[in-house]
């Protein structure tokens, strides 16, 4: 056996379709940035706010303009003692009470009236939410993911997201992790997974559809 000629023409360097990309913001919440984790990890806060907030800031209205889909997800419980947490989130104490401000999307990222915001509480949003059944429903196959932190929930989004039949792409500055280490480290070991663009690049990508 042979493999099909179909298969030679897949590729992840397509062109940018509105109607079927949909940029997915991870745990862009209160909870991962506020003034307390500020002064915790000085890095974090400064490669959120010179670099990777206004470069979400700048996808999101691209994606506005292009009348592309916005989804987000946020960790936070759904029931108020949080018995339907993963045993990861509660082995590592992650405890995001529903409805809380802690649960909320940053305001400089808020989403608008119809955008979908889905709580989740595992690392990959694939695993502990309905969220493919809805990018199914809506006709999406290609999802950049963008958010944080990169070595953690976008690294095991992007690997399920590839293994679920999506085309994922990482926007390699619209993620951040508690070091540069961890950053470049986890863009390199899913590289197999995605194709990685900059902002830049993708607003370029978006621009010439």
């Amino acid at each position: 056996m042979t493999p099909r000629k179909e298969d030679a023409a897949l590729t992840r360097e397509g062109p940018f379709d509105p109607r079927r990309t949909c940029l997915l913001l991870v745990d862009t919440q209160n909870y991962v940035w506020n003034p307390e984790v500020a002064k915790r990890e000085p890095y974090f806060d400064q490669q959120l706010r010179e670099k990777v907030l206004p470069n979400l800031q700048k996808l999101i209205d691209g994606f506005r303009a292009a009348r592309a889909e916005v989804m987000y997800t946020v960790m936070e419980n759904l029931t108020e003692d949080g018995r339907d947490r993963s045993l990861d989130y509660k082995l590592s104490k992650f405890w995001i009470a529903k409805g809380s401000w802690e649960a909320k999307v940053l305001d400089v990222l808020k989403p608008g009236p119809d955008d979908i915001v889905i709580p989740k509480t595992s690392s990959s949003v694939m695993n502990s939410t309905n969220i493919e059944y809805l990018l199914r429903n809506i006709g999406i196959d290609t999802l950049l993911i963008t958010g944080f932190l990169t070595d953690q929930c976008i690294d095991h989004t992007v690997r399920d997201a590839a293994d679920r039949g999506f085309y994922p792409v990482c926007v390699t500055d619209g993620c951040a992790t508690r070091s540069q280490e961890r950053h470049d480290n986890a863009i390199n070991l899913f590289k197999g997974y995605c194709r990685r663009m900059t902002t830049a690049e993708v607003l370029g990508w978006m621009g010439k559809r």
